[in-house]
């Protein structure tokens, strides 16, 4: 069960620059417990700059106990591999202790509500909670109501904090720069929470980026979510000259409930070799996984030279370990 009135901000999922939902959301976010990370948007690009410098500096195969004696809750109310695992092992690298809580098996399939899990895992001792959870604002929520730092692993439709994290220090170790890069986002960007915060930061520091996608996925109204956003559905039109490259996973269920049948969609969309040619010869292929070969982009896409989809896997470590590091006030 969840509830609270954090939750008014993200109730709307494509609407999320209102000034009523901004102003509700940011009071929300001034409450939460300090060190907590819960999204990019209300993130200073200093914030973003300062977590980016220390994950460079952390290294999972050269242990530093940074968080020796520290307890890491990892609570996740859905199925994940990337996030999850990459979490504990950097807390792990750092010399934490850490405690998976799932959904299934736990209290929480009784009818516990949000904040009484957040409570009991409190008691027993957690000094830092990682959540993933199915409803935008779940993790806000939590923050505003603990003492210890939490750290939103995707809530629902909302954002994924980490993952655009992870995603710009992965372009930075091919690009000198984000400002000015020609961003392309392909795919089921209404869904995504991926897609909300990688947009978030990437228009912070000067991006150019482009949407591409059916109606279905892509109303006209995700351009309100920051300024200068480019909308089309031709995906050529989308890559060509393009520095990078993000496709979306799309669930087939979802389009199950369009008029969009799923051969329309990979002709439409999918990533080919042929379109991938259309970006800059030195682009890069970025998706957040789970990849499925066959569907958003071929087999050959997903393993060309051009892709960083194992790095972005791979740099998930480090940038999770900064960020745990400075939740804890060890960031050194």
């Amino acid at each position: 069960m969840v509830s609270g009135v954090c939750l008014q901000a993200y109730r709307t999922p494509l609407n999320l620059g209102s000034a009523l939902a901004a102003e509700v959301s940011l009071k929300s976010m001034k409450k939460a417990a300090r060190g907590s990370l819960l999204g990019i948007e209300h993130l200073e690009a200093k914030e973003i700059l300062s977590l980016l410098a220390l994950a460079r500096r952390m290294n999972p195969l050269k242990p530093r106990a940074l968080l020796r004696g520290k307890r890491v809750l990892l609570l996740f109310y859905e199925p994940s591999t990337r996030t999850r695992a990459s979490f504990e092992i950097a807390a792990k690298s750092m010399g934490a202790m850490t405690t998976l809580v799932l959904s299934s098996g736990s209290s929480i399939e009784k009818g516990e509500s949000l904040l009484d899990t957040a409570y009991t895992l409190r008691a027993v001792g957690a000094d830092v909670i990682v959540i993933r959870h199915p409803h935008a604002g779940a993790p806000l929520l939590m923050a505003t109501h603990l003492d210890i730092p939490v750290i939103n692993a995707g809530d629902g439709m909302h954002e994924h904090p980490t993952q655009a994290l992870l995603d710009a220090y992965t372009i930075l170790r091919h690009k000198k720069t984000l400002k000015g890069l020609q961003m392309t986002i392909v795919g089921d960007i209404y869904h995504s929470r991926v897609a909300r915060s990688a947009i978030h930061l990437l228009s912070k520091f000067g991006a150019h980026i482009t949407l591409c996608g059916p109606e279905e996925f892509l109303p006209e109204v995700a351009t309100s979510l920051a300024p200068g956003l480019h909308l089309t559905r031709t995906v050529e039109e989308a890559v060509r000259n393009a520095d990078t490259i993000m496709v979306l996973r799309v669930q087939k269920e979802r389009l199950a409930g369009t008029k969009l049948r799923l051969q329309d969609y990979i002709s439409r969309y999918q990533m080919t070799s042929a379109r991938l040619r259309l970006a800059k010869r030195d682009a890069i292929l970025m998706h957040p996984g789970p990849i499925i070969r066959g569907l958003e982009l071929t087999w050959e896409v997903a393993d060309c030279p051009q892709s960083v989809i194992v790095e972005e896997v791979h740099n998930g470590v480090p940038v999770r370990m900064a960020v745990l590091a400075k939740a804890l006030g060890k960031a050194s």
